[in-house]
């Protein structure tokens, strides 16, 4: 009697240890067709037809493209002038750097620029400046936005190594990349009547509205012991400063150019443009060279032939690839899907 007792409240003790066990959880994810890779899919069959009218098409779209570019490229008329060794006194060829430091020599230097084909306004003139990094990691780093963009924040000057302060003053612009404005000037001269050159709008609206504060005045600006490049109007807001606003917009490749002003008169073929010139930037120091460029543009903007050639090499590819195949499509046809091309079929043995 007592060991049926016992067996029973062993069973019922067994049975409740069951039930109390914590289950397994499984790490299965829940299924969907989605990550089960289970929805409907295009999966085309690239047969020769196919394959040879698309390299067609895309060819019949690329060089027509090409075509237009490099047309509207060609169109752009363009003068170049690199003055930086030019505009240095012959006495001074073999020390360019002191007479680029010395501020008692005279920077005043003439050009004369040939217009070869008639140029349409607006003409562009950009100043071109080669083997300069502004996309030096500290160069770039070199600034403090906030600064630029509020009043309050003049004192801000975190970032600006090695220019946040001059004077025991902080800098407003602070920074290498303000510091080092270039400050080369430009005066244009046609048959002894000056060239306006119009330099309003020539940096981003964007930046002009959201990154440079209207209630921001440089101030302790050029003040140190060295002095990197132009100076600044302290009476006139950054957001006005439409030089410096397009100088530090910073350029990713070692030779870039930048917008210095338009021209808003149209040049003949044949006139003689004088430029008077101050030789004042140090590009000498690092081996740089200068360019002053008059450009005009297109729809496509510059001169700038890449693009075209671009689109006219892989049209160009792409038809030959259509060529190529259907020769070998003509000459030697493949049936599609024939077994008796596998490797195991053509060698039954397996060796």
């Amino acid at each position: 009697m007592n060991h049926a007792n016992g067996s029973a409240v062993a069973g019922s003790s067994s049975g409740s240890g069951d039930d109390l066990a914590p289950r397994r959880n499984s790490k299965r994810p829940k299924y969907s067709r989605f990550t089960q890779q289970e929805l409907p899919a295009c999966k085309p069959i690239l047969t020769p037809k196919w394959v040879i009218s698309v390299f067609t098409l895309i060819g019949v779209i690329f060089v027509p493209i090409g075509v237009a570019a490099l047309l509207a490229s060609n169109n752009v008329v363009e003068i170049v002038d690199q003055y930086d060794d030019k505009c240095v006194p012959p006495n001074m060829t073999n020390d360019k750097v002191a007479y680029i430091q010395n501020a008692t020599f005279d920077k005043t230097c003439i050009r004369t620029l040939q217009v070869l084909k008639n140029m349409s306004q607006p003409i562009y003139v950009y100043y071109q400046l080669d083997n300069f990094y502004q996309n030096h990691r500290r160069y770039v780093k070199s600034r403090n936005d906030e600064q630029l963009r509020k009043a309050s924040q003049a004192n801000e000057t975190s970032g600006c190594d090695p220019e946040r302060t001059a004077n025991g003053a902080p800098i407003v612009p602070c920074g290498l990349i303000a510091w080092s404005l270039f400050n080369d000037t430009y005066k244009f001269s046609l048959d002894n009547k000056n060239l306006t050159v119009n330099k309003k709008g020539i940096s981003w609206k964007s930046d002009r509205d959201h990154k440079f504060g209207k209630d921001v005045y440089p101030k302790n600006f050029q003040n140190s012991s060295v002095i990197g490049g132009a100076k600044l109007d302290p009476k006139i807001p950054l957001s006005e400063q439409e030089d410096l606003i397009v100088w530090m917009r910073t350029a990713a490749l070692p030779t870039f150019r930048k917008l210095y002003g338009k021209i808003e008169q149209d040049l003949k073929e044949g006139d003689s443009i004088i430029v008077t010139l101050e030789n004042n930037y140090n590009t000498y120091s690092f081996s740089g060279k200068k360019k002053l460029v008059l450009s005009t543009s297109s729809w496509l903007g510059g001169k700038n032939d890449f693009l075209g050639i671009a689109y006219l090499a892989i049209g160009g590819l792409c038809f030959f690839l259509a060529v190529a195949f259907t020769v070998i499509y003509l000459v030697k046809p493949r049936k599609l899907g024939d077994p008796s091309y596998l490797s195991w079929n053509r060698n039954p043995a397996g060796n």
